[in-house]
């Protein structure tokens, strides 16, 4: 039998109050508590790689600095890119969605633009070669990357294809409305019967947290224990990123107003993510005639 996803995305409830004629509840949801943790073990290993001298001339406060103009990135680029490539129709007809981040939507790859950009800004005022400070960066993300996808997975969100297999998952954002509607007892006994079967799915955010979080942090951080030539690590990332979400791509639902883009399976994250590979390879190419940085 299927899993039945009944979790509160909401982790700290506060007390309602009402402003200007409206009820307000806010509360602490896992999802912003996926995103400190996230922060927090970027913080704690970069902190650790500064102390053993991996990106030479550059002490904690300066660390603390790229960490600061890292987040704006992650927060801009995730929000910007996620409506440009997800949801632009919504934007050109109403461009004040761009600033609605409680209604969600963040995109990786976006994300991961606007930490580049973040990054050569800080590397050019620091007068560091760009590729220095990506290739110190990138065994900082996975964790964080995973910390997302469980976030992703609590909130019951980009669940991934129907499937009947024994940790299938059903989602109640991903039953029919008359369902989804219904209490938690009354799903339980739905689910009890077997009723809910076939809409039971792959539970793909908890695929990306291990592929893109757990596998990718252990092979990054072993890859960068020793000093490489500048690009392989940066490199590195790059290529296991993108053939990772490729692969969970053929088992995660597509977004419902975008659907398959070709060929009746390709989808706009693998679009994404094949230049990721192409730069990743290209990057791992460079590297074979780059200098190896040393330790400071």
């Amino acid at each position: 039998m299927s899993l039945l996803h009944l979790v509160d995305p909401i982790a700290l409830q506060s007390p309602a109050f009402e402003l200007a004629g409206r009820t307000f509840q806010p509360g602490v949801h896992w999802y912003g508590l996926m995103y400190a943790l996230a922060f927090l073990s970027a913080w704690l290993l970069g902190r650790s790689r500064i102390r053993a001298g991996r990106l030479p001339g550059v002490d904690e406060a300066g660390f603390g600095d790229l960490m600061f103009y890292g987040m704006l990135g992650v927060v801009l680029g995730g929000r910007i890119g996620y409506v440009l490539f997800y949801s632009f129709g919504d934007f050109l007809a109403n461009p004040l969605m761009l600033v609605k981040v409680w209604e969600g939507g963040m995109s990786f790859h976006g994300g991961l633009l606007g930490v580049l950009v973040a990054s050569w800004l800080w590397s050019r005022q620091r007068r560091l070669h760009f590729m220095d400070t990506m290739d110190f960066v990138a065994p900082l993300v996975p964790l964080g990357l995973g910390f997302g996808r469980i976030g992703n997975w609590i909130g019951g969100e980009l669940w991934g294809k129907p499937t009947d297999l024994p940790w299938a998952t059903v989602f109640r954002s991903a039953l029919p409305q008359d369902l989804a509607y219904l209490d938690d007892a009354a799903l339980r006994a739905l689910h009890q019967a077997g009723q809910l079967e076939p809409y039971a799915r792959h539970p793909s955010q908890l695929y990306q947290a291990f592929l893109e979080g757990v596998a990718m942090f252990a092979l990054l951080w072993w890859f960068s224990t020793r000093p490489r030539p500048r690009y392989a690590v940066a490199g590195m990332f790059a290529l296991l990123y993108g053939a990772f979400r490729f692969l969970v791509e053929f088992v995660r639902e597509p977004d419902a107003h975008i659907g398959y883009l070709a060929f009746g399976w390709l989808t706009m994250g693998q679009v994404l993510s094949t230049p990721l590979v192409l730069l990743g390879l290209y990057w791992l190419w460079r590297s074979r005639r780059s200098p190896t940085l040393q330790p400071g």
